[in-house]
């Protein structure tokens, strides 16, 4: 797995997103403590405000951001991206309004918005070897799994010698050196086309999606996986405290049985796709994260919660580090910063949708019809995939153009018959009839 990192640009780039991921971890603490001493018993009511815009701009902005990153240099619109970033970061310490932080928080994720996408779609230009590619997506799940527990305990041991609005300061000095990395990494430059109109490339990668079957599978079995995830994102903190009687610490102690499940899987998964195809693995993990949460009811104590969180961590690693593969082979590479928008919006607008849900049914019915009511959703998520995404699913599938003339530019490139790994009705936008 490491041997990826012997690339120069990629390496440039992982170390960007590791800086950056720090820095958000090191953000999310301060925001939490930031909301308290301005909101008091109300603080979960402003982050969890805060948490919905974060997901609302996801889901609208993305595909925006990705139109106007086709008609940007790559470099610049990432650089840009994170110094606005770090712009934001800089003003939270300021703030003495709670309106502030709404404003504030939704521009921020505006930018990540942008910025996510954008540099995934990079990746796979940088490493055209699938194994490579394979590897950096496991690298990358890894990293982001590390961030999570890494994160709090940094902000811990600085909390013992400065306040929280330093940690703002950790933020900005991440989105700066992230910014910088980028500035140094050679990113290969994207492929000749032409933009069209502005809001045809909006929606292009969510018609991409609705017109290819892997990827129609790929968007419900992430709904199953919102639903089976969000009871552990939402639900946690009330297993632990109210219905097994443990303290904050234990909370962490769960997340990070979640935490180590997840990164077990990452590190396993290279050698696991070598063997098997992306299809069963991934359905393989929602089935794992589905049958976890169907298990909840059961739990009596925190050692047993543990071993099920690193069990449903486990699922959600085989399901989130493949997506990758799975939109690379999707779409032509000019398409692909569209459709890996696409993938970011629609996966955001389940979890916009689960998340409360899970709130909700856990304060109004109790946890175990929250776990079997979400665990439900999952497994009818499950049943829809099975029928959807094909099990032969090829990488590239052959086929005939009669409707084109023989001298036809696309026919001269590509011969009479010949296999796109794209999505076939789009090719019938991108090379109309001849005149």
């Amino acid at each position: 797995m490491l041997k990826t990192l012997k690339n120069p640009t990629f390496r440039h780039l992982f170390a960007a997103q590791i800086v950056a991921l720090v820095g958000t971890g090191l953000a999310t603490v301060a925001l939490g403590l930031l909301a308290w001493k301005l909101a008091g018993d109300n603080a979960g009511a402003v982050l969890g405000t805060a948490l919905a815009i974060k997901m609302v701009a996801y889901v609208t902005l993305a595909p925006v951001a990705a139109a106007i990153a086709e008609r940007l240099p790559r470099r610049a619109f990432l650089v840009a991206l994170d110094l606005i970033r770090a712009a934001v970061i800089a003003c939270l310490p300021f703030v003495d309004q709670v309106w502030q932080i709404y404003v504030l928080i939704f521009f921020l994720q505006a930018a990540s918005a942008g910025f996510t996408p954008a540099f995934q779609a990079v990746i796979p230009d940088v490493l055209k070897d699938e194994d490579d590619y394979t590897n950096a997506l496991s690298l990358l799940r890894l990293a982001e799994d590390l961030e999570q527990l890494a994160s709090p305990m940094i902000a811990a041991l600085l909390l013992t010698v400065v306040s929280f609005p330093v940690l703002f300061a950790g933020t900005v000095v991440g989105f700066v050196a992230s910014a910088l990395l980028v500035v140094t990494a050679r990113l290969p430059g994207r492929a000749q086309v032409e933009p069209g109109h502005f809001w045809a490339d909006v929606t292009k990668g969510i018609r991409i999606y609705t017109r290819t079957p892997r990827l129609r599978g790929l968007m419900v079995m992430e709904a199953a996986v919102a639903a089976a995830g969000a009871m552990v994102y939402v639900n946690t903190v009330v297993l632990v405290q109210a219905r097994l009687g443990f303290g904050e610490e234990s909370v962490a102690l769960a997340f990070a049985g979640f935490g180590a499940g997840s990164m077990l899987a990452a590190f396993l998964l290279p050698r696991i796709l070598d063997r098997l195809a992306d299809r069963p693995v991934m359905i393989g993990g929602a089935a794992l994260m589905v049958a976890g949460v169907a298990l909840v009811p059961l739990v009596g104590s925190l050692a047993v919660l543990i071993a099920l969180w690193a069990v449903i961590g486990f699922g959600f690693s085989l399901t989130q580090t493949p997506i990758g593969r799975i939109i690379n082979r999707s779409a032509r590479e000019a398409d692909r910063g569209a459709v890996f928008a696409a993938q970011f919006a629609l996966s955001h607008a389940c979890w916009l949708v689960t998340y409360p849900l899970a709130g909700w049914i856990g304060a109004g019915a109790g946890l175990t019809a929250a776990a079997l009511v979400l665990a439900g959703i999952g497994s009818l998520g499950l049943v829809a995939v099975l029928r959807i995404w094909p099990t032969q699913d090829a990488s590239e599938m052959a086929h005939d153009h009669p409707d084109l003339p023989p001298d036809h530019p696309h026919l001269a490139e590509h011969g009479p018959h010949h296999a796109h790994a794209f999505v076939i009705d789009d090719l019938h936008r991108r090379w109309p009839r001849a005149a």
